[in-house]
């Protein structure tokens, strides 16, 4: 009898010390919250002595990146894995542990080589890769037949040429509530990536370039960014300088949109049963300036372990499992969240579902970074800075020319790097 109650005393203390609760911080933004929520299920069905729960976080990365902020400062445990931006490893890389410690070594050669190695800080992997992201543009199929046009735009020039007749047109037809362009304009990391493209493909730089030179501060970033605020009130709304991602997915889901620049989540929401755009779209390349070619901005998302998680090594488990070849395969078909394991871009299945996985899979592994890496630890300072300046610009608030003669006093303050053009610094 004695020894019947130890066996029962010491499977209780095995059970106590096993029952494990995980919490993970995930984003909202289209499915991405009930994706998550399904594949803590999962992982619970398989490890029934751990409970998964998905905290949902806000919408916009700088929100996000504050949340985190306040639990680093206070060293709390209440969060083990976090979702983490691309953006976010050399600024932050002391908040988390080393997933090469706990079996991401063993994984790590299944994910893009470069996107590891954006997550590897002095030897250190912080987060792993979960999906990727560069900036889409999205058209209407039926508009572009309607209205005569072949094939979506390939220069801005074209795209504002489309998006006027288009939006004119489907006025006079009756819908005053529709645009030509919708995009993400609100003063936050969005705009930071949406103008970055501007610019990008005018031949402008990349805001710092690769070898610590700023090069923001030239004629081809004046005419993009100049160009972009010709956009409001004409072909955009007036409100597009507030449009974060989902602003602009409500209004082109709804049909009040002929073309719109988004990530590649938006595709299988505006393939839905309840969508009204369902069949009449498709997306491309996003245009470029005169001479220069389309620049899409590098986004995408990690999974990483707070470091002061009490349960690291269960986070870490659960972070593999969310990150793998099955769940990134669940979530690009459901969801169109891009894998970063690179298998999956030859999966029968997900190309059935996301088509232009294929097409586009050139965007996706050329995609233009920002300059998150050079200017560690000061990133989230310089893309304040530059999408501060962008944004009064838009709103009519500064001049281009004065408003980036600005931005380089203030990034040169930020970083300490020096000055230059883009065609003189190091390759991008």
């Amino acid at each position: 009898m004695k020894k019947v109650i130890a066996s029962l005393a010491i499977a209780l203390l095995v059970s106590l010390v096993s029952a494990q609760t995980i919490t993970v911080a995930a984003g909202a933004v289209g499915q991405e919250l009930e994706l998550t929520k399904a594949g803590a299920e999962r992982y619970m069905e398989q490890n029934p002595g751990v409970t998964v729960e998905v905290l949902e976080t806000g919408d916009l990365a700088d929100d996000r990146l504050s949340f985190y902020l306040q639990l680093f400062e206070a060293q709390s445990p209440d969060v083990d894995v976090m979702q983490i931006d691309v953006i976010w490893p050399g600024d932050l890389q002391q908040h988390f542990v080393d997933l090469f410690e706990y079996g991401a070594r063993e994984v790590a050669d299944q994910h893009f080589d470069a996107i590891v190695q954006n997550n590897t800080v002095d030897g250190k992997l912080v987060g792993i890769p979960w999906f990727t992201d560069a900036g889409l543009l999205y058209y209407r199929t039926d508009m572009l037949e309607k209205y005569g046009f072949d094939a979506p735009p390939e220069t801005w020039t074209e795209l504002e040429d489309m998006a006027e007749m288009i939006q004119a047109g489907e006025r006079a037809e009756g819908n005053p509530d529709f645009w030509g362009f919708v995009w993400q304009g609100n003063a936050y990391e969005g705009l930071t990536c949406d103008a970055l493209e501007w610019v990008a493909s005018h031949d402008g730089g990349t805001i710092v370039s690769s070898d610590g030179v700023i090069t923001i501060n030239n004629e081809a970033a004046v005419t993009a960014i100049e160009k972009a605020a010709g956009w409001v009130g004409t072909i955009s709304p007036n409100g597009v300088t507030n449009f974060a991602e989902e602003d602009a997915r409500n209004m082109f889901q709804a049909g009040n949109a002929a073309f719109m620049r988004n990530w590649p989540y938006a595709y299988s929401l505006g393939q839905s049963d309840d969508s009204a755009i369902q069949g009449l779209f498709d997306v491309s390349t996003l245009p470029h300036g005169p001479g220069g070619e389309p620049a899409h901005t590098l986004g995408g998302w990690q999974l990483g372990v707070s470091a002061y998680s009490e349960n690291p090594e269960v986070a870490a488990d659960v972070a593999l499992f969310l990150a793998s070849y099955e769940e990134q395969k669940f979530r690009a078909i459901e969801g169109s969240f891009n894998p970063t394991i690179e298998a999956l871009y030859e999966d029968a299945d997900v190309l059935e579902a996301t088509p232009f996985f294929g097409s586009l899979y050139d965007v996706f592994v050329n995609a233009t970074a920002r300059p998150s890496t050079v200017t560690a630890p000061n990133y989230a300072a310089t893309s304040r800075a530059f999408f501060s300046a962008v944004h009064s610009v838009l709103t009519g608030q500064e001049d281009a020319d004065i408003a980036l003669e600005l931005l380089e006093l203030d990034l040169q303050d930020i970083t300490g790097f020096p000055t230059g053009e883009p065609d003189a610094a190091a390759a991008q």
